[in-house]
């Protein structure tokens, strides 16, 4: 376990400089057709990139990049790696609170995304999570998913409960 101190330097970083992402991803070898794909990343100029080789070790997992801008990021994207980080860090974060609190809600129920309405759910949370981002390049969003699963056969057409937010009267096709 991390010293906490050394847990709350990283979330101060995490709120200033670093970024949580859920995105839809168009996926051919899926067989809903999405991913919901997560990043976890902290950036910094790449004159300063020690820091970001330190938080490296901190966590042992993830890689560094860095961009022809002069910035590089350090992210982690393996789910499970992600839920454990924001776990860590979620007593110590200030700005970000409700990005992590919706992550790691996303994050626990992914496993359950094989279900069709389960799906339709956590890509509802990922729209909201994507509000809170100020997301402007979106393409995809729970309604393209909804059209998906709909034409490919794994919805009846059926109305949704939003008080649930949950689509009734699914099939598991």
């Amino acid at each position: 376990m991390m010293d906490a101190t050394i847990l709350a330097y990283i979330a101060g970083f995490l709120d200033g400089d670093g970024s949580i992402f859920f995105q839809l991803v168009r996926r051919k070898d899926y067989r809903r057709g999405f991913q919901i794909r997560t990043s976890l990343a902290f950036y910094q100029k790449t004159e300063n990139e020690e820091i970001l080789l330190w938080l490296k070790q901190q966590f042992r997992s993830g890689y560094i990049r860095r961009r022809k801008t002069g910035i590089s990021d350090y992210t982690i994207v393996e789910p499970a790696e992600v839920q454990r980080i924001l776990e860590l860090l979620q007593p110590y974060v200030r700005l970000k609170s409700e990005h992590v609190r919706l992550g790691l809600e996303i994050l626990k129920r992914l496993p359950l995304a094989v279900d069709p309405g389960e799906m339709i759910s956590l890509c509802r949370l990922v729209d909201r999570f994507q509000a809170i981002n100020y997301s402007k390049k979106r393409t995809s969003t729970s309604a393209i998913v909804i059209d998906y699963l709909r034409s490919h056969g794994y919805l009846a057409p059926v109305e949704t409960d939003p008080v649930k937010e949950r689509v009734v009267g699914t099939n598991d096709g």
